[in-house]
């Protein structure tokens, strides 16, 4: 340990995992604690595996005034290829407790894990969000969505540790700034997720079907209810043929899910950027709309094809590649480093503006790079 951070931070880290029976790790590569198995080593690491570690953990290390990294599920997490200069705090609490119309989950519960475990007690409401890597404390953060359901629209409260205070507090969903994939949470460290609680459906129905795609797969129409099994079913089948349901044997997997969010145009710009699209494609080529605050929502991976990028580019010598499935989804074939995939996220993003005029921004949360 001596010989990975400087003293006094050694004896620190090492009293603060004593201290509240945190695990200690030393050099620990972040590659294997994050989906897209990328990243450089991380100078320790406290895995906390109950609330009251993790709030003692991060307030004893704030108080020394040593540099975190707080570590959930890894799913949404792009680390640099020379690692973080911090202690790595992972939260790994994971209780789960389900009532009649209630799931409430630590911030450490492995959130596909919930979601199951929720429909399998006769509750619905989460079945859209099947499938979707990383921890319960991430959804509120990204306010995380799929086919027509947001984590805002379930999400009752929110437990968080103040790090200026100190003070562990619920919250509701209207303190968070919940918007498309984000909230007040992300790209801030003022505060840290200790559990979630939603409301869900005690008759074991679904949310209505708001999604075009997966109401045909159901034979459904729009706005109806199946049981929140059935469509949990589908919506894995869904995410698996686009290659976002995690697996360790197939690098189309290998990713942060979507790399970038859709992007909303305002409406001064829209009649510009279709204006580009008309230019490059064709007046008759339809363009996916959707109406948004703030303007018109544009389909990124749309828009990425439509620039050019074809599925599995820049080619099978790659290291770093859009997913032969989904062009949304910047993959590792296995040995690419952090600086690869940045590359091609921004020979990508350059690409769709001077195209369209669309800036795209990326989605996952980069530490230690940029994009």
């Amino acid at each position: 340990m001596s010989g990975t951070l400087p003293f006094p931070v050694v004896r620190v880290v090492e009293d603060v995992a004593t201290e509240f029976g945190a695990e200690l790790d030393v050099d620990v590569p972040l590659s294997g604690l994050t989906t897209l198995r990328l990243g450089g080593p991380a100078r320790a690491m406290l895995t906390c595996r109950d609330t009251d570690t993790v709030a003692g953990v991060v307030r004893a290390l704030d108080a020394a005034r040593v540099p975190t990294l707080i570590l959930g599920g890894g799913s949404n997490l792009l680390v640099g290829d020379a690692g973080v200069d911090a202690v790595v705090v992972r939260v790994a609490n994971d209780a789960v407790t389900l009532g009649d119309a209630l799931v409430t989950a630590e911030a450490g519960a492995v959130w596909d894990d919930v979601v199951a475990r929720s429909i399998a007690a006769g509750l619905g409401g989460l079945e859209c969000l099947s499938g979707i890597p990383g921890s319960a404390g991430a959804t509120p953060v990204q306010n995380v969505g799929a086919y027509g359901v947001e984590v805002a629209s379930l999400l009752r409260r929110v437990q968080l540790l103040d790090r200026a205070s100190g003070q562990v507090r619920w919250v509701g969903p209207e303190s968070l700034g919940l918007g498309y994939r984000t909230s007040v949470l992300k790209h801030t460290d003022t505060a840290v997720v200790l559990a979630v609680e939603f409301t869900v459906n005690s008759d074991g129905l679904s949310a209505p079907l708001r999604y075009r795609e997966l109401a045909a797969a159901l034979g459904a129409e729009e706005g109806e209810r199946r049981p929140a099994a059935t469509v949990r079913e589908v919506v894995l089948g869904l995410r698996a043929s686009k290659g976002m349901v995690l697996d360790p044997a197939d690098h189309d997997t290998w990713s942060a899910g979507s790399f970038f969010t859709n992007p909303v145009v305002p409406d001064d710009r829209l009649p510009a950027v279709l204006g580009a699209i008309a230019a490059r494609l064709g007046d008759g080529v339809r363009v996916p709309q959707f109406p948004a605050d703030g303007g018109t929502k544009l389909s990124a991976g749309w828009l990425i094809e439509r620039a050019g990028f074809a599925k599995g580019h820049p080619g099978p010598d790659g290291a770093a590649r859009l997913s032969t499935k989904h062009t949304l989804a910047l993959t590792n074939r296995g040995d690419a480093s952090t600086a690869q995939l940045l590359a091609l996220a921004r020979e990508v993003r350059t690409g769709v503006q001077d195209a369209f005029g669309v800036r795209l921004e990326p989605e996952p949360v980069a530490v230690g790079c940029a994009v």
